[in-house]
């Protein structure tokens, strides 16, 4: 089974050949990958191994973090989708919903269409009872998506060796309200 989710403006999908090329604009750029907690961009060879593990958590779970393009250019952007985190230390819920998207797509919204989209299919697909983010405490445009996406603030804690600050949403508030969803279109292929 392959997953694509089409929203008015995103094409969500699971990695191909090649993809680490388009990723790398993402992962290649210092400014990108400072929020992510590394203290330097990626090389060429770091971006297609993160790539193969992205595509085997898909194999592995039949969910992950998905290739993101732009529909009207084809151009891909980056990656938003779900992630597990089998260490994660705060509970039993241990997906996580995320992204990172080259500097050129940062503030469209392009994280909150998308982001939303994962967590629809995350709860109504999937079936999972409670979705978090986490972010470095002072990247305030994420906890703004984080905000947007209906999650709500669950404190700090230190993970992965940094501190991170983490929201989280569970099922049973889904669809959150007030929070104008985007119009998706969901394909098992």
């Amino acid at each position: 089974m392959t997953v694509r989710i089409e929203t008015d403006r995103l094409l969500l999908r699971e990695w191909r050949e090649g993809d680490w090329v388009g990723l790398h604009r993402a992962y290649g750029d210092l400014e990108v990958m400072r929020w992510l907690g590394a203290g330097s961009a990626a090389d060429m060879e770091t971006t297609a191994f993160s790539v193969g593990r992205m595509h085997a958590h898909w194999q592995q779970l039949g969910f992950g973090l998905f290739a993101t393009e732009l529909k009207e250019t084809g151009e891909l952007i980056g990656r938003i989708g779900l992630m597990r985190h089998p260490t994660w230390p705060v509970d039993e819920h241990k997906v996580e919903v995320g992204w990172t998207l080259q500097r050129t797509a940062w503030g469209h919204g392009y994280a909150t269409e998308g982001a939303k989209a994962s967590l629809q299919f995350g709860f109504e697909h999937v079936g999972f009872e409670r979705i978090f983010s986490m972010t470095d405490p002072r990247n305030e445009r994420s906890q703004s998506v984080m905000k947007k996406c209906g999650l709500t603030y669950q404190g700090e804690v230190e993970f992965g060796g940094s501190l991170e600050v983490y929201y989280a949403i569970d099922r049973a508030e889904w669809p959150p309200e007030g929070v104008a969803l985007p119009s998706i279109e969901i394909r098992d292929e």
